[in-house]
C-alpha cells in the first residue's frame, strides 16, 4: 500500500513478516527475509521502505539501510522485470568476465546499473556469486547461469519476457 510518501505492507505481507520475526528467538534475525519480503511487494526498496521496515523492528532507518546496502541482491532503486547480475570477482574474470559484461551492454544497449527502455532487464555487475565452477557466470533473477558464451547469452534472452 502506497501513499503521501508512506508505504505499508499489505496485511499477507504484514502477517508473512511477522511470522518471520517469530520463527527466530530474536526477532531482529528476520531482517533480511522481511527485506526480501518488501522487495516482492514494492519491487525495490525506496528508503520509505527502510523506515517501515524499521518500523517493524524497532530498528532505526539507518540500521536497515546499512543491510539494505550491504546485499547485492537487495535493490535501491527499480529495476527491470529480470535483473542479470554478471559475477566479475577473480574467477569469472580470469574466464571473460568483463567480455561477458561489455557484450551484454552492446545487445541490451544499455550501461550497467541500467535497465531496458522497455522496463524488461536490469543489468547490474556482482561481486562473487559462489559458483565459480560454473565460470564465467551471472545470475538472472534467481538462476544461476553459466558458463557463459556469447551464444548462451543470446539463449538466455530470447527467452526473457
Amino acid at each position: 500500500m502506497r501513499g503521501a510518501g508512506r508505504v505499508a505492507f499489505s496485511a499477507e505481507t504484514l502477517a508473512r513478516a511477522r511470522e518471520l520475526m517469530a520463527a527466530y528467538p530474536a526477532p531482529r534475525a528476520a531482517l533480511l527475509p522481511v527485506l526480501r519480503l518488501a522487495q516482492e511487494e514494492f519491487g525495490w526498496i525506496s528508503p520509505e521502505v527502510e523506515e517501515h521496515v524499521a518500523g517493524l523492528f524497532g530498528l532505526t532507518p539507518a540500521h536497515v539501510h546499512e543491510v539494505v546496502t550491504f546485499y547485492h541482491l537487495l535493490h535501491q532503486k527499480p529495476v527491470g522485470r529480470h535483473v542479470l547480475s554478471v559475477c566479475h570477482t577473480l574467477s569469472c574474470w580470469l574466464m571473460g568476465a568483463e567480455g561477458i559484461i561489455a557484450y551484454l551492454k552492446e545487445r541490451l544497449g544499455i550501461e550497467e546499473g541500467e535497465t531496458t527502455p522497455d522496463g524488461r532487464v536490469t543489468l547490474l555487475r556482482a561481486e562473487c556469486l559462489c559458483a565459480c565452477e560454473l565460470a564465467p557466470m551471472m545470475q538472472v533473477d534467481d538462476d544461476y547461469v553459466g558458463p557463459l558464451t556469447r551464444e548462451r547469452i543470446d539463449e538466455v534472452l530470447e527467452r526473457l519476457d
